[in-house]
Protein backbone atom coordinates (compact mmCIF):
# COMPACT_ATOMS: atom_id res chain seq x y z
CA UNK A 1 0.00 0.00 0.00
CA UNK A 2 1.35 3.45 -0.90
CA UNK A 3 1.44 6.14 1.83
CA UNK A 4 -1.83 8.08 2.13
CA UNK A 5 -1.98 11.28 0.09
CA UNK A 6 -3.90 14.38 1.21
CA UNK A 7 -5.72 16.94 -0.92
CA UNK A 8 -7.97 19.92 -0.21
CA UNK A 9 -10.66 20.54 -2.82
CA UNK A 10 -10.33 24.14 -4.13
CA UNK A 11 -13.71 24.39 -5.91
CA UNK A 12 -17.11 22.69 -5.90
CA UNK A 13 -17.34 19.54 -8.02
CA UNK A 14 -20.40 17.43 -8.95
CA UNK A 15 -18.90 13.96 -8.34
CA UNK A 16 -16.01 12.64 -6.29
CA UNK A 17 -15.07 9.89 -8.77
CA UNK A 18 -14.83 12.33 -11.69
CA UNK A 19 -12.77 14.76 -9.66
CA UNK A 20 -10.36 12.14 -8.32
CA UNK A 21 -9.90 10.56 -11.77
CA UNK A 22 -8.67 13.98 -12.91
CA UNK A 23 -6.15 14.07 -10.06
CA UNK A 24 -4.82 10.55 -10.46
CA UNK A 25 -3.16 10.49 -13.86
CA UNK A 26 -3.25 7.02 -15.36
CA UNK A 27 -6.29 5.91 -13.32
CA UNK A 28 -9.54 5.56 -15.23
CA UNK A 29 -12.85 6.54 -13.68
CA UNK A 30 -13.79 2.87 -13.26
CA UNK A 31 -10.48 2.21 -11.48
CA UNK A 32 -11.13 5.18 -9.18
CA UNK A 33 -14.63 3.87 -8.47
CA UNK A 34 -13.10 0.53 -7.47
CA UNK A 35 -10.66 2.29 -5.12
CA UNK A 36 -13.60 4.10 -3.51
CA UNK A 37 -15.70 0.92 -3.21
CA UNK A 38 -12.79 -0.92 -1.58
CA UNK A 39 -12.40 1.83 1.04
CA UNK A 40 -9.09 3.29 -0.16
CA UNK A 41 -10.53 6.83 -0.42
CA UNK A 42 -11.83 8.97 2.45
CA UNK A 43 -13.76 12.24 2.39
CA UNK A 44 -13.40 14.58 5.38
CA UNK A 45 -11.92 11.66 7.37
CA UNK A 46 -15.01 9.53 6.74
CA UNK A 47 -16.15 6.95 4.18
CA UNK A 48 -16.42 8.20 0.60
CA UNK A 49 -18.97 7.47 -2.11
CA UNK A 50 -18.32 7.72 -5.84
CA UNK A 51 -21.27 10.06 -6.36
CA UNK A 52 -20.51 12.37 -3.42
CA UNK A 53 -20.77 16.07 -4.29
CA UNK A 54 -17.61 17.97 -3.37
CA UNK A 55 -17.47 21.46 -1.91
CA UNK A 56 -14.60 23.89 -1.68
CA UNK A 57 -12.55 23.04 1.41
CA UNK A 58 -13.45 19.34 1.52
CA UNK A 59 -10.52 17.10 2.46
CA UNK A 60 -9.68 14.02 0.42
CA UNK A 61 -7.20 11.30 1.28
CA UNK A 62 -6.38 8.12 -0.59
CA UNK A 63 -3.90 5.29 -0.76
CA UNK A 64 -3.18 3.00 -3.68
CA UNK A 65 -2.97 -0.76 -3.08
CA UNK A 66 0.37 -2.40 -3.79
CA UNK A 67 0.49 -4.00 -7.21
CA UNK A 68 0.59 -7.80 -7.07
CA UNK A 69 2.63 -9.69 -9.67
CA UNK A 70 0.65 -10.77 -12.71
CA UNK A 71 -0.38 -14.40 -13.01
CA UNK A 72 -0.66 -14.19 -16.78
CA UNK A 73 1.65 -16.43 -18.74
CA UNK A 74 3.89 -14.92 -21.45
CA UNK A 75 3.14 -16.07 -24.98
CA UNK A 76 5.33 -15.87 -28.06
CA UNK A 77 3.54 -13.61 -30.53
CA UNK A 78 4.60 -11.99 -33.80
CA UNK A 79 3.76 -8.37 -32.98
CA UNK A 80 4.45 -5.66 -35.55
CA UNK A 81 6.46 -3.03 -33.66
CA UNK A 82 6.76 0.37 -35.37
CA UNK A 83 8.69 2.18 -32.63
CA UNK A 84 10.28 1.29 -29.31
CA UNK A 85 12.36 3.04 -26.64
CA UNK A 86 12.87 2.81 -22.87
CA UNK A 87 9.49 4.43 -22.12
CA UNK A 88 7.03 3.19 -24.71
CA UNK A 89 6.37 0.91 -27.64
CA UNK A 90 4.08 1.50 -30.64
CA UNK A 91 2.37 -1.60 -32.01
CA UNK A 92 0.27 -2.07 -35.14
CA UNK A 93 -2.57 -4.17 -33.71
CA UNK A 94 -4.26 -6.41 -36.28
CA UNK A 95 -8.01 -6.92 -36.43
CA UNK A 96 -9.08 -10.00 -34.47
CA UNK A 97 -6.58 -9.57 -31.64
CA UNK A 98 -8.10 -8.91 -28.20
CA UNK A 99 -6.12 -6.34 -26.20
CA UNK A 100 -6.39 -7.74 -22.66
CA UNK A 101 -7.86 -10.78 -20.88
CA UNK A 102 -11.58 -10.87 -20.19
CA UNK A 103 -14.53 -13.27 -20.26
CA UNK A 104 -13.93 -15.76 -23.05
CA UNK A 105 -10.38 -14.51 -23.67
CA UNK A 106 -8.11 -15.97 -21.01
CA UNK A 107 -5.17 -16.41 -23.39
CA UNK A 108 -3.91 -15.17 -26.73
CA UNK A 109 -4.36 -11.44 -26.06
CA UNK A 110 -2.03 -8.57 -26.86
CA UNK A 111 -1.07 -8.43 -23.18
CA UNK A 112 0.14 -12.04 -23.32
CA UNK A 113 2.22 -11.12 -26.36
CA UNK A 114 3.72 -8.12 -24.56
CA UNK A 115 4.72 -10.32 -21.64
CA UNK A 116 6.27 -12.68 -24.17
CA UNK A 117 8.65 -9.87 -25.12
CA UNK A 118 9.90 -9.77 -21.53
CA UNK A 119 9.16 -7.90 -18.29
CA UNK A 120 9.18 -4.15 -17.81
CA UNK A 121 5.65 -2.78 -18.36
CA UNK A 122 3.70 -0.16 -16.45
CA UNK A 123 1.63 -1.41 -13.51
CA UNK A 124 -0.99 1.36 -13.31
CA UNK A 125 -3.57 -0.63 -15.28
CA UNK A 126 -3.37 -3.53 -12.83
CA UNK A 127 -2.17 -7.10 -13.18
CA UNK A 128 -4.49 -7.91 -16.10
CA UNK A 129 -3.46 -4.90 -18.22
CA UNK A 130 0.29 -4.32 -17.86
CA UNK A 131 1.40 -1.48 -20.12
CA UNK A 132 -2.07 -0.81 -21.52
CA UNK A 133 -2.86 2.92 -21.68
CA UNK A 134 -5.73 2.73 -24.17
CA UNK A 135 -7.41 -0.04 -26.11
CA UNK A 136 -8.88 -0.93 -29.47
CA UNK A 137 -11.85 -3.22 -30.02
CA UNK A 138 -11.02 -6.76 -31.10
CA UNK A 139 -12.12 -6.24 -34.71
CA UNK A 140 -10.37 -2.86 -35.06
CA UNK A 141 -6.84 -2.62 -36.42
CA UNK A 142 -4.54 0.31 -35.73
CA UNK A 143 -1.70 1.76 -33.71
CA UNK A 144 -1.50 1.32 -29.94
CA UNK A 145 0.93 3.08 -27.63
CA UNK A 146 2.00 0.87 -24.72
CA UNK A 147 3.83 2.18 -21.63
CA UNK A 148 6.97 0.53 -20.32
CA UNK A 149 6.90 2.29 -16.94
CA UNK A 150 4.45 4.13 -14.70
CA UNK A 151 5.85 7.61 -15.42
CA UNK A 152 5.35 7.10 -19.15
CA UNK A 153 1.86 5.68 -18.50
CA UNK A 154 0.82 8.77 -16.52
CA UNK A 155 2.13 11.14 -19.19
CA UNK A 156 0.48 9.24 -22.05
CA UNK A 157 -2.81 9.12 -20.13
CA UNK A 158 -2.56 12.87 -19.51
CA UNK A 159 -2.02 13.54 -23.21
CA UNK A 160 -5.02 11.39 -24.14
CA UNK A 161 -7.24 13.03 -21.53
CA UNK A 162 -6.31 16.54 -22.68
CA UNK A 163 -6.53 15.62 -26.38
CA UNK A 164 -2.83 16.40 -26.91
CA UNK A 165 -2.50 12.93 -28.41
CA UNK A 166 -5.24 12.34 -30.97
CA UNK A 167 -6.55 9.20 -32.64
CA UNK A 168 -7.82 8.94 -36.21
CA UNK A 169 -9.38 5.96 -37.95
CA UNK A 170 -10.21 5.02 -41.52
CA UNK A 171 -13.47 3.19 -42.00
CA UNK A 172 -15.34 1.75 -44.97
CA UNK A 173 -19.09 2.17 -44.44
CA UNK A 174 -22.08 0.92 -46.38
CA UNK A 175 -23.78 3.65 -48.40
CA UNK A 176 -22.58 6.72 -50.25
CA UNK A 177 -22.18 9.45 -47.65
CA UNK A 178 -23.32 12.77 -49.07
CA UNK A 179 -21.72 15.17 -46.59
CA UNK A 180 -18.01 15.88 -47.22
CA UNK A 181 -17.57 16.25 -43.44
CA UNK A 182 -19.77 16.16 -40.37
CA UNK A 183 -19.82 16.18 -36.59
CA UNK A 184 -22.00 13.64 -34.76
CA UNK A 185 -22.98 14.14 -31.13
CA UNK A 186 -25.21 11.42 -29.70
CA UNK A 187 -25.44 9.42 -26.44
CA UNK A 188 -24.14 5.84 -26.62
CA UNK A 189 -25.25 3.03 -24.31
CA UNK A 190 -26.21 -0.65 -24.25
CA UNK A 191 -28.68 -1.62 -26.95
CA UNK A 192 -31.87 -2.56 -25.01
CA UNK A 193 -32.62 -5.26 -27.62
CA UNK A 194 -29.11 -6.77 -27.57
CA UNK A 195 -27.03 -6.14 -24.45
CA UNK A 196 -23.86 -7.24 -26.23
CA UNK A 197 -24.12 -4.31 -28.63
CA UNK A 198 -23.91 -0.55 -28.18
CA UNK A 199 -26.36 1.88 -29.77
CA UNK A 200 -27.51 5.49 -29.68
CA UNK A 201 -29.95 5.46 -26.76
CA UNK A 202 -31.58 8.01 -24.49
CA UNK A 203 -29.66 8.23 -21.24
CA UNK A 204 -26.42 6.94 -22.79
CA UNK A 205 -23.02 8.55 -22.28
CA UNK A 206 -22.22 11.61 -24.38
CA UNK A 207 -20.14 10.77 -27.45
CA UNK A 208 -18.58 12.91 -30.16
CA UNK A 209 -17.47 11.66 -33.58
CA UNK A 210 -16.16 13.76 -36.48
CA UNK A 211 -15.59 12.41 -39.97
CA UNK A 212 -14.26 13.51 -43.33
CA UNK A 213 -15.25 11.73 -46.55
CA UNK A 214 -12.22 10.51 -48.50
CA UNK A 215 -13.96 8.72 -51.34
CA UNK A 216 -17.12 7.02 -52.61
CA UNK A 217 -17.39 3.92 -54.82
CA UNK A 218 -19.72 0.98 -55.47
CA UNK A 219 -22.22 1.92 -52.80
CA UNK A 220 -19.60 2.37 -50.07
CA UNK A 221 -17.73 5.33 -48.57
CA UNK A 222 -14.21 5.67 -47.19
CA UNK A 223 -14.14 7.97 -44.16
CA UNK A 224 -11.45 9.43 -41.94
CA UNK A 225 -12.92 9.39 -38.44
CA UNK A 226 -11.77 11.28 -35.36
CA UNK A 227 -13.17 10.43 -31.94
CA UNK A 228 -13.76 13.16 -29.41
CA UNK A 229 -14.64 10.54 -26.79
CA UNK A 230 -13.74 6.91 -26.16
CA UNK A 231 -16.98 5.01 -25.77
CA UNK A 232 -17.16 1.25 -26.23
CA UNK A 233 -17.86 0.37 -29.88
CA UNK A 234 -18.13 4.07 -30.75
Amino acid sequence: MTPAEQHTVPINAPRLDQYLAGLLAGQSRSQVQRLIAEGHVRLNDGPARAGSRLRSGDRLSWELPAVTPTRLQPEAMDLRVLYEDDDLIVIDKPAGLVVHPGPGHATGTLVHGLLGRGPGWSTIGGTERPGIVHRLDRDTSGLMVVARNDDAHRELARQLQRRIMTRKYRAIVVGEVGDPAARIEAPIGRDPKNRQRMAVVAGGRDALTEFRRLGVAAGHSLLEVKLGSGRTHQ
